[in-house]
């Protein structure tokens, strides 16, 4: 600041530093707008030109770009708003249906299919189903983990109402006890109208504490088999970090050519619950059967593992997997994904399918 007297007159002159740094700003972001966009198109032009003169040139660095401007179809229609929720069916509930799935996810998947649909054919409350986590596998995780949770409950609430839990008033805490039972296996629609409806009018709350294979596969009305389909293929809709993480393993696998996914049903688990010990050792057979009578919800009677081969109640062994795809016309070039858990023998046992397909994938 400056103070100057002319002709008893006083000028007074400020200097305001910090008007010329915004400015100074401005002109910094405006370059280097200018400039990212000058980069970009440049880069533009020059994939432009390599393809033009190399088409596999840039094969690998274009679809990179592509993945991340533009993801695939599903998951573009995942990250978009969420479609309008379906009109609720208005009915007059009979009861809470209380459900424990057991068994691997496959199994517990089944199950819910079915359970949402028994929920339906009684006209029930389904509470959201809990996930076993008394396995083999000791799997801790909740429906929530697993499934979206809100879009379970969405896009279902045409066909029934289904709850988060149950209401406090059915609450161990209130001293409220559920009735607890395993329905029969391979029920039709007629049992659980004659006999597993009733119970509703006098417990209110009924709980399924199994529920694998409760419900006939066949034989059953073409409304209720669609509604299974409905149920597994829109009801249940993985989280978004389970869908992220699975569109990305797809697409680093379709990077590098095609790609066999091939379930073996070889784990410790299907072994000892099945009885098939065919290819193992005496010591190895032992060990699957003390699984199986270590667990009392699996058979416990003596099972003839030849018997059960014959009648096609086996898995193939690694070994036969292998013949069946060099039968099939499948290469060594192949990309083969080992799309299940820990298989039995673990290295040596998957050692032929390796001699025969050395680029095999697993997580």
């Amino acid at each position: 600041m400056e103070v100057r007297s002319e002709n008893s007159i006083q000028v007074r002159s400020d200097k305001f530093p910090s008007t010329v740094i915004p400015r100074t700003r401005l002109q910094v972001w405006f370059f280097r707008v200018c400039s990212s966009i000058l980069l970009w198109t440049c880069l533009v032009h020059i994939v432009a030109v390599a393809e033009l003169w190399h088409p596999r040139l840039l094969t690998g660095f274009t679809s990179r770009i592509s993945w991340i401007t533009r993801p695939p179809l599903r998951l573009q229609h995942s990250l978009h708003s969420p479609p309008p929720l379906v009109p609720p069916r208005y009915y007059r509930s009979n009861g809470f249906l209380k459900v424990s799935c057991n068994g691997g996810l496959n199994q517990m998947r089944a199950a819910i299919c079915d359970m949402v649909t028994v929920a339906r054919l009684l006209n029930l409350t389904l509470v959201v189903p809990e996930l076993d986590k008394k396995s083999f596998w000791a799997d801790p995780s909740d429906f929530e983990d697993i499934f979206d949770v809100r879009h379970f409950i969405d896009s279902l609430r045409d066909e029934v109402r289904i709850v988060r839990r149950l209401p406090k008033r059915f609450s161990s805490k209130y001293g409220f006890e559920a009735f607890q039972m395993p329905p029969v296996s391979w029920s039709n629609e007629k049992y659980y109208l004659e006999q597993i409806l009733p119970l509703f009018s006098k417990h209110k709350v009924v709980h399924f504490n199994r529920t694998d294979t409760r419900f006939a596969n066949n034989g059953i009305p073409l409304s209720l088999q669609k509604l299974r389909c409905r149920v597994n293929f829109q009801g249940l809709k993985f989280t978004p970090q389970i869908e992220t993480l699975g569109h990305k393993l797809v697409h680093i696998l379709q990077e590098k050519g095609p790609v066999v996914a091939l379930h073996l049903r070889y784990e410790m688990d299907m072994l000892a619950f099945s009885g098939c010990t065919h290819g193992c050792t005496v010591e190895e057979a032992e060990e699957l059967k003390r699984l199986r009578y270590a667990f009392p919800w699996w058979r416990e009677k003596e099972i003839v593992s030849e018997e059960r081969r014959q009648q096609g109640l086996c898995p193939l062994t690694p070994e036969e997997a292998t013949l069946v795809l060099q039968a099939l016309g499948f290469t060594k070039e192949t990309q083969i994904y080992i799309a299940s858990g820990e298989i039995y023998g673990s290295e040596w046992r998957l050692a032929p399918l390796g001699a025969a397909f050395p680029r095999i994938v697993s997580l």
